[in-house]
């Protein structure tokens, strides 16, 4: 091993610094305060909110939001997951109709539906997201329907019922690589993830399949490519990659911080790869610009 020179400190330091990633205006108070009293008023969690998303208020003042369905209380305990763990509360059920109704108010072309994992209910909450998009349909027919779902612990009769209620697209996020599962995913399962991926685009429902990554958790450049290959192998069309930003002081801290540079680079190696299409930047999640 060489020697580290004084500019090779500084910059290893400069990475394991927030940089200044480029942001959008401030968000519009009036837009913002108008999605919160409808979600108020139907008494509906986002994960814009519960996740703490750096894009918040980019997406409320364009009157977008990203509902959480089947509560705010997950069953896992993620590392890098800002959403609270513990013990959920029962399910509403006229939950999937409040959100159709707000969704007629808010207007939207497209919406993400997402949820907290529900380890504790026999279907992992997916009867909830088929509801969830059949109301929606109901009152408003002419908004597109992406669900975001967590594993359902692999069960494919919960995930055949979500694939019934026919979305636009499917998304479902890898998040990392394979060698920090254990210690930044300890419930989940890196093979499992991706069989969900590959048992939605062998069904030739036509629906769209969306995963997601994100950067500065541990991973080395070849378990990268790893990862996009593997998810490539299973057919995703849409990649989304991101910098992960720490949402609290308990969970796991930022290894690095990638350069929009970086970014940049990584997306036009999805590309290469064959993905239809990338949002590779700093802030990106997988419902921020979800129609990419």
């Amino acid at each position: 091993m060489g020697l580290i020179r004084k500019n090779d400190t500084l910059a290893l330091n400069n990475m394991r610094r927030p940089p200044r990633y480029k942001k959008t205006g401030l968000p519009e108070a009036g837009s913002t305060k108008r999605i919160l009293n409808i979600l108020k008023r139907y008494r509906l969690h986002t994960v814009c909110e519960e996740a703490k998303c750096p894009n918040k208020g980019e997406c409320f003042s364009a009157g977008v939001a990203t509902i959480m369905i089947l509560g705010n209380i997950c069953t896992r305990g993620c590392a890098f997951c800002g959403v609270t763990g513990g013990i959920p509360l029962p399910v509403e059920p006229d939950e999937p109709e409040r959100v159709g109704l707000a969704l007629r108010e808010l207007n939207l072309d497209y919406v993400v539906i997402t949820s907290v994992t529900r380890d504790d209910l026999q279907d992992g909450g997916a009867g909830v997201f088929y509801e969830t998009v059949k109301m929606i349909r109901k009152h408003s027919p002419a908004t597109k329907v992406e669900i975001l779902i967590p594993d359902f612990n692999g069960d494919e009769d919960a995930l055949n019922r979500v694939i019934d209620s026919e979305p636009y697209c499917i998304s479902h996020n890898i998040e990392t690589v394979r060698r920090l599962y254990k210690s930044i995913r300890p419930g989940a399962d890196y093979d499992r993830s991706l069989e969900i991926l590959r048992k939605i685009n062998s069904r030739k429902d036509g629906i769209s399949t969306k995963s997601g990554f994100m950067l500065g958790l541990g991973e080395k450049n070849e378990e990268i490519e790893e990862l996009m290959y593997d998810l490539r192998d299973v057919k995703v069309k849409k990649l989304v990659i991101g910098q992960y930003l720490r949402p609290s002081h308990a969970n796991v801290p930022v290894s690095r911080y990638y350069t929009e540079e970086e970014f940049k680079e990584w997306g036009e190696r999805a590309k290469e790869m064959g993905f239809e299409s990338v949002l590779s930047e700093p802030l990106a999640r997988t419902s921020y610009h979800a129609t990419v």
